[in-house]
């Protein structure tokens, strides 16, 4: 592994990582929710002359609010009137329903719409309440249990896409690119050439450790050469502070570490469980939620099972594989995050 890879730093002069809205550039916010772990997603807003667009919103209804109650004095007389989800995961969409009542228009790539009732709500509300055993209900409570996820529908979004889509907002220009499947079945970015912004989504992770849902990995490496292709000064992740080149940077190593990884100790004949148990992270060790490696194996391995034809199947609780990888480390080194 490079040596050299460590936690990505802020960007100069960017905004502390503080919970609220941030103006990154002209008419152009971020809305950061520390620590970034699970759950505790970024979004952003777009303002144009005469109206706006958010960019995601969060994972319950009260956070959802709190944040549009920070964006009011900017949006008061430029009204959001366009949502633009980056995935289907609901720490991204779930709060889309006040938007909607208010007469926004929701976007997203045709695979996140598909994927948008995969994971309603009221799963998570269930996951919450269902006996997975021990450590995994300590995991799953530690992870989800600060959020209310009951009485939330989530909206069909009203437009849809695959590859490019070219927005006006108020007399700016936003681009849409689709690059999934990679962290969720319909990731894309938003790209405001214009403030040289971009928003990532979960394509990037800082701070904190990438987690596959879908993958393949290719098509995230490709995700963040497509970010590094844009040249902005500002980089918003879906999780943690504000980065630039260098925080995307070492998300593809890390991507790209796990690949090589899995890819060389699955032909010497290792499982995913030796090489979860096996697998030294070095620096990524330091980043929030490193046990997210035993999901990551488990979806290389899955990936590679089918390009030859084979099949792997992962764990059904991968919070419990988690779990036990988190807490029996804490209990060696007597730490915890």
């Amino acid at each position: 592994m490079n040596g050299h890879i460590s936690l990505p730093a802020a960007p100069f002069g960017s905004p502390p990582f503080e919970l609220g809205l941030h103006e990154v550039a002209d008419g152009v916010f971020a809305y950061l929710q520390p620590d970034g772990g699970w759950g505790w997603s970024n979004a952003g807003l777009l303002a144009g002359d005469w109206s706006s667009l958010l960019v995601d919103t969060l994972f319950d209804l009260r956070l959802t609010r709190r944040m549009l109650d920070a964006m009011d004095a900017v949006t008061g007389g430029r009204p959001i009137d366009m949502v633009v989800n980056t995935h289907a995961n609901g720490d991204h969409c779930y709060g889309n329903g006040l938007l909607v009542e208010a007469g926004a228009q929701v976007v997203a790539t045709e695979a996140a719409a598909l994927e948008m009732g995969a994971v309603p709500p009221s799963a998570l509300e269930a996951l919450l309440h269902a006996d997975l055993g021990e450590p995994a209900n300590r995991y799953v409570q530690e992870a989800f249990g600060a959020f209310e996820f009951s009485g939330i529908e989530v909206p069909t979004p009203d437009r849809t896409f695959s590859g490019e889509l070219q927005l006006d907002v108020g007399g700016r220009t936003v681009e849409l690119f689709e690059v999934g499947p990679a962290h969720t079945a319909g990731d894309l970015v938003v790209h405001l050439p214009d403030a040289r912004t971009v928003f990532c989504g979960d394509i990037l992770f800082i701070g904190g450790t990438p987690i596959i849902w879908d993958g393949p990995v290719a098509n995230w490496i490709g995700a963040c050469d497509t970010i590094l292709g844009f040249d902005c000064d500002v980089i918003v992740p879906g999780h943690g502070p504000l980065t630039d080149d260098a925080g995307v940077l070492a998300v593809r190593d890390y991507l790209a570490f796990v690949e090589e990884e899995c890819r060389a100790r699955r032909a010497a004949g290792q499982d995913a469980e030796e090489v979860i148990a096996e697998i030294d992270l070095g620096p990524y060790r330091e980043w929030g939620e490193w046990e997210r490696i035993a999901a990551n194996v488990h979806a290389v391995y899955r990936e590679l099972a089918q390009e030859e034809g084979e099949h792997h199947e992962p764990p059904r609780n991968i919070f419990g594989a988690m779990a036990e990888l988190k807490y029996g480390s804490q209990e060696q080194t007597g730490g915890s995050r």
